[in-house]
């Protein structure tokens, strides 16, 4: 990107560590002003990305991992999001963030009422960008040992472990699946939610496709390649859940690189798709009724 096509107020923060130094004018959606120009020129301001750091700190410290807020509290869910909190936390910001000046007028400069800026901090916080490079790396990855690996049952296992490990540890996964259970009432967060799903099985659904043709594998009757996507997705939401709020359940084994994720996937696997070249042509309910329902 040259100079010239840089997005108003840009350059003034190329300093700044990814991905805070990314244009975020399509990212944040709700700032008070008029023309298209002056919001894309507030988006991308030194001290916008300041008050964006600021608010990823305190969802981090109370989303954990290692999270110490009593639930019962009156910072339930996004409590610590209070305009006074995030104005204190933006004088604490670490170089190079802007942290000089009156925090409390300037938040209120770009974001009134204060919930425009709990949206669009929820907007940054499940935006892609936020974990895209590791990400990338790691489904390259994925797909090498999905596709090529020679011990695909093993490849699942730890594909499917090292997701769910990470999904524990990333306080964006903490926060989506907290949303997710108060998001019914809020027809904006549920539009985040969405969004966030739509792109993140989007990409998933890229990869189980290049297992499929590389194995020479294909559906069941019936069912489609998002069946596929969202039961395994539905499936690690749940894993992710219990591992958080009981670590002691067993669900995922660090010592040895498992998960319950890993049984569950292999059987999604098993049951959704078969090879190719020996397709019974049975949808799953009629495989089911072959195998249960004989007469005794």
């Amino acid at each position: 990107m040259s100079d010239m096509d840089e997005p108003p107020g840009h350059r003034r923060k190329r300093n700044l560590p990814f991905p805070y130094n990314q244009d975020v004018s399509g990212v944040l959606r709700n700032l008070r002003r008029i023309t298209p120009m002056g919001r894309r020129r507030l988006a991308n301001s030194p001290e916008t990305a300041a008050f964006l750091a600021a608010g990823m700190r305190l969802l981090h410290r109370h989303f954990g991992p290692g999270g110490r807020q009593r639930v019962n509290s009156e910072l339930l869910l996004l409590g610590p999001l209070s305009q006074r909190r995030v104005a204190e936390e933006f004088h604490r910001n670490p170089p190079p963030f802007v942290r000089n000046g009156n925090g409390g007028s300037m938040l209120r400069d770009r974001w009134e009422p204060h919930s425009n800026f709990i949206v669009d901090l929820l907007n940054f916080a499940l935006w892609r960008e936020n974990y895209r490079p590791e990400y990338r790396k790691q489904r390259k990855a994925n797909i090498e040992r999905l596709v090529r690996g020679p011990d695909f049952a093993n490849a699942v296992h730890e594909v499917a472990h090292r997701h769910a490990a990470e999904g524990v540890d990333l306080p964006q996964v903490r926060l989506s699946l907290a949303l997710m259970a108060a998001a019914e009432g809020d027809d904006e967060v549920r539009r985040i939610i969405s969004a966030v799903y739509g792109d993140y099985l989007g990409s998933w659904k890229q990869l189980y496709g290049t297992v499929i043709r590389a194995r020479r594998l294909r559906l069941r009757e019936g069912l489609t390649r998002d069946d596929l996507a969202n039961a395994l997705s539905a499936a690690n939401d749940g894993m992710t859940l219990r591992a958080i709020g009981d670590p002691a359940s067993g669900v995922i084994d660090h010592d040895n690189n498992r998960s319950l994720m890993g049984l569950v996937a292999l059987a999604v696997i098993y049951a959704f798709l078969e090879p190719d070249e020996d397709a019974s042509g049975l949808t799953l309910e009629q495989a089911v009724a072959a195998r249960f329902d004989r007469r005794l």
